[in-house]
């Protein structure tokens, strides 16, 4: 599930969305046990597992299908161990990239991990080379199209609900919260019925590195092939397509 701030990603993803359906399920059910065995199963003091519940609604996870992937990960059955990593590296044109993964073997999943960075022209770099360039932010994206409010009527809502910022496109609402608030927003705003094209707490980049359609090509095919790893949760970079 690649991610970063800005809409250009989304419109790929969405098109993508059904054929990846069943891999995107996967590993956000992985991410739905990672959060329980933190946290435990009660969502209301689980601030970790509430983010990943409106990460899964966002990507149209059915209920029955979060609920029983929580009562699985809580149950005495359930002795997956996994951990979390984040690798940081350069892809094309010096593009900062930060990859997200949950394993139950390291060394296998760095091994794949440098293995897709060195296949795309990409080089896995130190922990802490490219962090710097990005903030943790909570990301809302609302298609205009499904809105029930108007711009100002939404805008309003988001920053009265705690959001930092909005941004409106031809085509979407970006909402961008502070993590801790990213919660409280998306209650707020499916309390007053809109539904999301994205909800997750996300590293969102400080500045962007453009591409050309070659350095794009390259780009596109090192996010993808990270995609495809199993460990691999989340991808995100800074490149401006």
């Amino acid at each position: 599930m690649s991610g970063h701030s800005k809409w250009h990603n989304i419109q790929a993803k969405k098109g993508k969305a059904d054929a990846a359906r069943g891999k995107i399920f996967t590993k956000l059910g992985r991410e739905l046990l990672i959060a329980v065995k933190q946290g435990g199963p009660d969502p209301s003091g689980n601030s970790k597992l509430k983010d990943v519940i409106a990460k899964c609604k966002a990507a149209n996870m059915p209920n029955d299908t979060i609920n029983n992937a929580i009562k699985k990960a809580s149950g005495e059955g359930s002795n997956a161990n996994y951990e979390e990593i984040v690798y940081e590296g350069y892809g094309p044109n010096g593009v900062a990239v930060i990859v997200e993964a949950s394993t139950d073997n390291r060394n296998r999943t760095a091994a794949d991990v440098r293995h897709v960075f060195d296949k795309a022209g990409g080089n896995l770099g130190t922990s802490g080379c490219v962090s710097y360039l990005f903030n943790k932010k909570g990301v809302i994206v609302i298609e205009r199209e499904t809105a029930n409010k108007d711009e100002e009527e939404l805008m309003m809502l988001a920053l009265d609900a705690g959001a930092e910022d909005f941004e409106a496109s031809e085509e979407v609402y970006e909402i961008t919260t502070s993590p801790s608030d990213f919660s409280q927003v998306v209650e707020k705003l499916e309390a007053e019925g809109l539904s999301f094209l994205e909800a997750e707490v996300q590293m969102v980049p400080t500045t962007t590195v453009a591409l050309d359609e070659q350095g794009q090509e390259k780009m596109e095919r090192l996010t993808s092939r990270l995609d495809e790893l199993d460990d691999v949760m989340n991808v995100y970079h800074n490149a401006e397509f």
